[in-house]
């Protein structure tokens, strides 16, 4: 294989890894740490895009619209959680059907409110000389793997992250040690608000944001959760790499929708061989070696 073919291979791994990481991370937040199944996942990062969107067009610079986005939607996803959220802990079926009509209640209101579209958003930073793609897919990766850097920080270096930790292991276990588990529910719903926020915010710049933009994000999103497996970090790692892999090599010999296509059918091999995931299959694999020992 040519030279310009393995770069335009990486570069297609790196701009696919960090639309995964980017779409997964707040869904895998919520549903990892909270147990809730948030199909109104896309509309939060929904919210996110039309908030920089319109931000820009006001006249912020573009790094301050995308913060102004993050914070619009972790305070949507700290109210939505405040008057709904909480009374479906423990109801997984439930809390599906109620974020989807969350959804669909957004999309509706979206368009009613703003029209079918929002003001466009330029593409910042220019081409890359090699590739054909701008250099802008290489900075959402880099902000990709901060992101991941920064929620290891904050999860298993901070007193929130070992309180968040003990919620999430058991609830009673925690609040009669003192924690304040609503609190840490709250918190932990706000986290992985903003941070589908900050997808929607990242991807403004390169997507025309439509009521129907956050659907774009699902399937990918979704699909990494179940892939990855009960790990929030570890699980979004490894299966956006895996996910990413299938597709960047499919999308660049056959095409974008024949990635599709492979990443689809390769998450359906995944979660038949492995139906808790790969950090299941991990986590099992270290018990064994443990009894062998």
């Amino acid at each position: 294989m040519a030279t310009p073919e393995l770069l335009n291979l990486g570069f297609e791994f790196v701009e696919i890894f960090a639309f995964i990481v980017l779409a997964t991370v707040g869904l895998a937040v919520i549903f990892g740490m909270m147990g809730i199944i948030n199909l109104a996942h896309g509309e939060f990062i929904l919210v996110g895009a039309y908030t920089t969107s319109f931000a820009v067009a006001a006249g912020l610079p573009l790094a301050a619209a995308m913060a102004v986005g993050v914070l619009a939607t972790a305070a949507f996803g700290l109210v939505l959680e405040r008057l709904i959220i909480r009374r479906l802990y423990g109801r997984l079926l439930d809390s599906m059907v109620v974020t989807w009509g969350i959804s669909l209640v957004m999309i509706q209101l979206t368009r009613i409110a703003f029209g079918n579209t929002a003001p466009g958003v330029g593409i910042p930073f220019g081409q890359l000389p090699v590739v054909d793609g701008p250099v802008y897919y290489l900075v959402l990766a880099v902000v990709a793997v901060g992101v991941l850097g920064g929620l290891y920080a904050l999860f298993m270096w901070t007193d929130f992250g070992v309180r968040a930790r003990a919620t999430m292991q058991d609830e009673a276990t925690a609040r009669s040690m003192g924690v304040d588990t609503d609190r840490m529910y709250t918190a932990t719903f706000a986290i992985g608000s903003g941070l589908a926020g900050l997808a929607g915010a990242l991807y403004a710049p390169v997507m025309t944001v439509t009521p129907e933009y956050g659907t774009s994000f699902l399937v990918e999103a979704f699909v990494a959760v179940v892939v990855g497996g009960s790990s929030v970090l570890l699980g979004t790692i490894l299966a956006s790499g895996f996910l990413g892999t299938v597709n960047a090599a499919f999308t660049n010999l056959a095409g974008t929708f024949m990635g599709q296509v492979a990443m689809l059918v390769a998450a359906i091999v995944a979660i038949r061989l492995m139906p808790d995931g790969i950090t299941g299959l991990l986590s099992d694999l270290r018990e064994k070696w443990g009894e062998s020992e």
